[in-house]
């Protein structure tokens, strides 16, 4: 039998990074690390990309440690990393919640050697009376290795959303304010069905939570750019497309028909480009069916699907990631 390692907490950052701002957040912020951490708060690989760090607040001599984009989120929503050597503190916290606010960021997370109770209690606190669209994360940070190997980090969740609770919570206010339109639950009931369909059959592309409308949005692994899913119940077609938003929109779709030959040789079939939106674009391939609204056919609809974002992912994603962008600050409220 071949001899086993030890693993060996090392039990101080500053022995490997010496400096909080110098050292640990440039590390941080590299795609790998951050990588890293978006899996650990369950968003992916891809779930996380770099916007800006050390961002000036207005009012001067207040800076944000790191600022993310929630590739995975439809409008690409802000994420806010606020990290600190140490136990958690006031201090931090604070300026987490300040931080988030003027940039108004949507996901916060505080990163820490240690979170302690009460500040893991007031983040709990507000997952609980925030809305959705709003995550509060806390992650304590930890480094082993084996012998002399190369330190190894690890994110351990103390602090996430309680979406269980949130969808609970969510259900009551709609029995509140009044029952969805057949419609809506046509569209909602669809949706359920199909993400929990996709989760057991696509390892890349992450399920996202129901609504009760006709298009879902997953994430491609870059802002602005999405994998969405379309049903149109009156005419009785699907839709998968590469969704492309923002005021980028125009430049990667420009970037990615001009490499159309080879996408469509990848994908195995034509795609429809479409570039007549006013300012979004699309790249997408769609079937009709007889009637979609017939749920006993929904297994071989969600199929279809889940197949054909499977191979624009496929198709798409290092094409995604490699599309240049507008290189420029973080616009400030």
């Amino acid at each position: 039998m071949s001899p086993l390692g030890r693993l060996e907490r090392i039990p101080a950052l500053r022995t490997i990074w010496a400096d909080e701002a110098r050292d640990f957040t440039p590390w941080l912020a590299r795609a790998e690390n951050l990588a890293v951490l978006s899996e650990a708060l369950g968003l992916g690989p891809d779930g996380l990309e770099i916007e800006a760090t050390e961002v000036t607040l207005p009012g001067g001599g207040y800076h944000a440690d790191i600022l993310c984009r929630d590739t995975g989120s439809p409008e690409s929503d802000r994420v806010l990393i606020e990290n600190q050597f140490g136990k958690s503190d006031h201090d931090h916290l604070g300026k987490l919640l300040t931080y988030a606010s003027g940039l108004q960021a949507r996901t916060v997370v505080l990163i820490g050697e240690g979170i302690r109770p009460e500040h893991r209690a007031a983040l709990d606190w507000l997952n609980s009376i925030t809305s959705e669209d709003h995550h509060f994360f806390a992650c304590e940070l930890e480094l082993w290795r084996i012998g002399d190997s190369l330190p190894a980090p690890r994110f351990n969740l103390v602090v996430e959303p309680n979406d269980w609770a949130r969808g609970v919570n969510a259900k009551g206010k709609e029995l509140e304010i009044g029952a969805l339109s057949d419609t809506r639950q046509l569209q909602l009931a669809f949706w359920e069905g199909f993400e929990a369909h996709l989760g057991k059959v696509q390892q890349r592309i992450r399920p996202v939570r129901a609504v009760a409308q006709n298009w879902i949005v997953h994430g491609l692994g870059k802002s602005g750019c999405n994998l969405n899913a379309v049903v149109g119940f009156k005419g009785n077609w699907l839709r998968a497309e590469v969704y492309l938003t923002g005021p980028n929109a125009t430049a990667h779709f420009q970037q990615l028909a001009a490499q159309r030959s080879a996408i469509e040789a990848d994908f195995g079939q034509p795609l429809t480009w479409d570039d007549t939106a006013a300012k979004d674009r699309r790249i997408s391939a769609s079937r009709s069916f007889t009637d979609v609204t017939d749920q006993a056919t929904w297994p071989a609809q969600h199929q279809w699907l889940a197949d054909t974002l499977g191979a624009l992912h496929r198709t798409f994603h290092a094409r995604v990631k490699a599309l240049q962008s507008q290189n420029q600050r973080p616009e400030l409220p």
